[in-house]
């Protein structure tokens, strides 16, 4: 069973002692492909040197995190294409998009650079990484502007509601699902909304080292979520779909493959 783990934050600290014993844990899992985010342009830096580094196993996206969206400047959005076109291992521009939930930048700085990442996505012809949080109007609104120049786009780390996910799928998007769905609790929702995800537009990811699939075990030591566990969310996903586990591993790693052009990387 190969797997691809669209969204891993592999230039979190929190890998920093042991990055090569998780890449080879990984593989051993089956997850052949992982992409890295960047957040930042230094984060952005940092995943494409991986990359670099793993060209085999690693692919990496370019962008701001709408966390960081009140220091996204002109000359950051230039930084972002000068990585963009300079490294070949780069197979999305994000991760970008709204975050109305935590206001870490002021709402207008967010929308702004949102604005900008898609149009540097659709100059470069490559796919959105979107990130999404208590902000599905707006971004909505501001997607509808621009998604007739897109390539593709994906929402990726998926939780929200019915009608939030059909006016994705009804934008022709894809949808990225995590370790949310095996929360009893949290996930509920997702577990029924899964269902609902057309197979040629749904992908998976751990988005690690957030989000620890909540019914793992045995449980890691310090809660760190990698992408080893990438199987048991397939699994999870694959059981609130009435699907088997080899099914969606089969699907999401062909449309993964297909959306991020990984054969051309």
């Amino acid at each position: 069973m190969q797997l691809v783990d669209i969204g891993v934050n592999l230039t979190s600290d929190r890998f920093r002692d042991d990055r090569e014993a998780v890449l080879q844990r990984a593989r051993e899992h089956g997850v052949t492909t992982l992409v890295v985010t960047g957040t930042s342009v230094s984060e952005s830096e940092q995943a494409c040197t991986l990359a670099r580094a793993h060209p085999d196993q690693l692919r990496a996206t370019t962008g701001v995190h709408p966390h960081g969206a009140r220091s996204c400047s002109a000359e950051t959005v230039a930084a972002i294409r000068e990585l963009a076109r300079a490294n070949p291992s780069v197979v999305a521009i994000g991760e970008t998009g709204l975050d109305f939930n935590r206001d870490f930048s002021p709402r207008a700085d967010q929308e702004a650079a949102f604005a900008r990442h898609l149009e540097l996505a659709a100059e470069l012809q490559l796919p959105v990484f979107i990130h999404q949080r208590d902000a599905h109007e707006r971004l909505i609104g501001i997607l509808a502007e621009h998604r007739d120049q897109l390539v593709d786009a994906v929402v990726h780390c998926f939780t929200d509601t019915r009608r939030a996910l059909h006016d994705y799928l009804d934008m022709g998007l894809h949808i990225g699902v995590t370790g949310w769905i095996c929360d009893e609790r949290r996930g509920a929702e997702l577990q029924e909304l899964v269902r609902d995800i057309p197979a040629e537009r749904l992908m998976i990811e751990t988005d690690a080292p957030w989000l620890l699939p909540r019914d793992l075990r045995p449980k890691p030591r310090g809660g760190r979520n990698e992408p080893a566990f990438l199987p048991h969310i397939a699994e999870a996903v694959a059981r609130h779909r009435g699907e088997t586990p080899e099914q969606v591993a089969a699907s999401t790693t062909a449309v993964a493959e297909r959306f991020f052009q990984l054969t051309q990387g």
